[in-house]
């Protein structure tokens, strides 16, 4: 099935394609807390880490996922990294995963890259990080050859990682999926992996734009794997970001079971075209998910 034909498809599905696993009742507190990764807010993050942090809390968001990490300053969003971590006390939230620039150390000496690493680890663990991922590279990257040698490096992170008692995720976007040689670049990353070493973070909106998987296939694939989630909506017309509920994908029918998926952690993510600003397209993404999604989680 193509994925517009899915998209079109997926809400005729009805009760037989809803998750296997009984909805929470209203009243329960869920087993996820509802998290944001904060590039959705990068801006305002950029402009007033302290009042976007407030904002966010008030919104009902209890969990972020970091942007912003400068290694050699030990710095995110410019503060280092303990009073970072006391923003975030000081608001009721917590840090749970980090989004770290890895590709900017792709083809430089490999001490370098350890080295970087290293510093990701040292931030991670002063807030409380449970994940280090994984989440880019530049266009100018995407080649045959960087595919081949990328799932020995991400072995060799995540086994740096693991043993500083981190877990280690590969976020994926959607070039992942364009293949290169007739061979789809996703599958070597998931297949040469050491899934001990090797978890995958799984962006439903690109995996949907970018691929005919829906998302339960991709967990059925990799059962337990799929360990962190990012659900962003897509715009009916230019297939761009948009708001949660505002798009075309059917989350409430879309979602994985979160038990076979292995899932730990899930984020609210929307990097771009916000119908207003960045915290008011967070703001209707919280209340959507609060409404729709959170019972499943």
């Amino acid at each position: 099935m193509n994925r517009r034909r899915f998209l079109q498809t997926g809400g005729a599905l009805g009760a037989a394609t809803l998750l296997s696993a009984a909805p929470l009742s209203q009243d329960r507190d869920p087993r996820f807390p509802m998290g944001l990764q904060l590039f959705s807010i990068h801006d305002a993050m950029t402009d007033d880490a302290v009042a976007s942090l407030g904002a966010i809390a008030k919104m009902g968001y209890r969990d972020v996922e970091i942007f912003g990490f400068d290694g050699d300053r030990g710095t995110f969003y410019d503060r280092p990294a303990a009073e970072f971590r006391t923003l975030l006390d000081d608001h009721g939230l917590t840090a749970s995963s980090g989004h770290f620039g890895f590709a900017s150390y792709l083809y430089r000496p490999a001490d370098e890259m350890t080295a970087f690493v290293d510093q990701c680890i040292r931030g991670a663990r002063t807030l409380g990080l449970s994940y280090i991922a994984w989440p880019w590279m530049a266009p100018e990257q995407r080649t045959a050859a960087t595919f081949e040698f990328l799932p020995d490096l991400l072995n060799s992170i995540g086994a740096r990682v693991r043993a500083a008692g981190l877990g280690f995720a590969y976020h994926n976007h959607g070039f992942e999926f364009e293949p290169i040689n007739g061979r789809v670049p996703f599958d070597g990353i998931a297949k040469k992996t050491d899934p001990g070493l090797v978890e995958l973070e799984l962006d439903m909106y690109w995996l949907i734009r970018s691929s005919d998987l829906t998302p339960r296939q991709m967990v059925d694939r990799y059962p337990g794997r799929v360990t962190l989630w990012h659900v962003k909506d897509m715009d009916k017309k230019t297939e761009d970001y948009t708001e949660l509920g505002r798009g075309s994908i059917d989350y409430p029918n879309l979602l994985p079971d979160p038990d076979r998926s292995g899932l730990k952690f899930c984020y609210v993510e929307q990097g771009g075209n916000f119908a207003s600003s960045s915290l008011e397209s967070a703001a209707t993404n919280a209340r959507y998910y609060k409404k729709h999604l959170q019972r499943f989680l």
